[in-house]
């Protein structure tokens, strides 16, 4: 019996993560991680419903919502059977949508509510054929990943037929390869350490806490002031010692030349990159910036709109390392897309993954990479924040530094429901909880 998509629900989820200063960085500075949030229910005999959400920091996520709802007219009502058979053509109506279309293309919060959508229904996709969705994205052809992208936009520097012959020369070694990541996970580094709101004081300790975790990379936000990002680098590099591996986050508040001029300091520590260092729309001024911090890398990603303007970043030769994120892009189909251009170009792929709920998506997205598409695990390593897993029915699990497998069916985006009635926003009892102390 086909699986019959009935009905969209959607939710307000906030935390207050800006209490406590999780997620701070010199761009946000009081972050309450967010999701906007859509369940798609189903007549599926088992009850089976697949889950999406798209993350923002708070204000604003109700924009995100209404988009979906926006949107959700093109899912509800449809087989899954259906959508799975073109789901290129299914991405395309939604990001073609000829009256939607006009609130991005392709970009903006129109863009983050078609990822919420798409990777619910991916969720659903993966628990009707009972795999984690980096298995089931690992045993589909090179013929049926290729069906899953637009490659409007993109089709001048990868045509589906060279997607496809890329993806059969990885056909060798795959099965050890999946092997390796069930044995040993996919290795992750830690941004806990180094939000910009945590004291200078606490750094050593969290340092120890990263080492003890089984952690060799570690992240520290920047930005602030160049007096005391060094001053902070060098504690955290002291407390690493030579051997561990030390990224820095401007999370775009830098323009060119202040970037250069900043990172000419920050060398002091021995950074392997410099993340967002300006806007993430300006190609060439990342280009420009990678140029004259050689050899520091520069990785940018979290916050590029869509596949088009990944494949200017890699023509232009002006990023390193590539970060996707799960929901800025329109969800899987697009993360594929982006995840092929940049094994077209060479560059490893180290996924985002700040924020509620995004350590939980892109792991299944970095696991994948490394059988199916990149191949390798030189230079790749996917970004852990130790914040909100426990409000999930099946969250990421790290040992020893690394990633541990999802074996549970679909894309780990459930939510539990005592943690979607619990911090609706505004009603929710832990936001009148929050209210009512403020008032006090």
């Amino acid at each position: 019996m086909p699986t019959r998509i009935i009905g969209a629900v959607t939710h307000d989820v906030r935390f207050p993560t800006s209490l406590e200063k999780h997620g701070s960085d010199a761009m946000n500075v009081d972050p309450d991680y967010s999701a906007a949030y859509v369940v798609l229910e189903t007549d599926h005999a088992q009850g089976l419903a697949g889950h999406g959400l798209t993350f923002t920091c708070g204000r604003g996520n109700e924009l995100c919502v209404a988009a979906i709802q926006a949107l959700q007219h093109h899912v509800v009502g449809r087989d899954l059977e259906d959508i799975t058979a073109d789901f290129g053509g299914f991405w395309r109506s939604l990001v073609g949508d000829s009256q939607l279309r006009w609130l991005g293309p392709e970009k903006g919060v129109i863009h983050l509510a078609t990822g919420a959508l798409v990777n619910a229904v991916w969720d659903l996709y993966a628990k009707v054929e009972r795999k984690p969705l980096w298995k089931l994205l690992s045993d589909l052809s090179p013929e049926q990943v290729v069906d899953c992208i637009d490659f409007r936009y993109i089709e001048d520097v990868l045509k589906p037929g060279e997607a496809i012959e890329l993806l059969r020369s990885r056909l060798s070694g795959r099965t050890e390869r999946e092997a390796t990541v069930l044995r040993d996970g996919f290795p992750a580094y830690t941004t806990s350490a180094g939000w910009l709101g945590y004291s200078e004081e606490s750094l050593p300790d969290r340092v120890e806490t990263a080492k003890q975790q089984g952690f060799s990379h570690i992240k520290m936000k920047v930005g602030a002031d160049p007096e005391t990002d060094l001053r902070r680098a060098r504690i955290l590099r002291s407390s690493m010692g030579p051997q561990m591996k030390l990224m820095v986050d401007a999370n775009q508040v830098w323009g060119v030349e202040q970037a250069i001029k900043a990172m000419a300091a920050l060398a002091e520590v021995d950074p392997m990159w410099i993340e967002e260092p300006t806007s993430p729309d300006d190609v060439l001024g990342h280009r420009t910036i990678r140029q004259a911090v050689h050899p520091i890398g520069v990785a940018t990603g979290e916050h590029v709109q869509n596949r088009i303007i990944f494949k200017q970043l890699l023509q232009a030769q002006a990023i390193d390392f590539c970060q996707i994120d799960a929901c800025r892009l329109g969800g899987v189909n697009e993360v594929l897309a982006v995840l092929l251009l940049a094994a077209r170009f060479g560059v490893p792929v180290c996924p985002h993954a700040g924020g509620v709920g995004l350590c939980e998506y892109v792991q299944h997205l970095a696991i994948f990479d490394y059988i199916a598409v990149g191949a390798s695990l030189e230079n790749r390593i996917c970004e852990f924040v130790d914040h909100l897993h426990e409000h999930f029915v099946d969250p990421c699990r790290i040992s020893h530094g690394h990633y541990e497998a999802p074996s549970a069916p679909g894309y780990s985006i459930e939510m539990k429901a005592e943690s979607l009635a619990q911090y609706a926003y505004p009603d929710g009892p832990a936001w009148r909880s929050l209210s009512a102390r403020e008032s006090a």
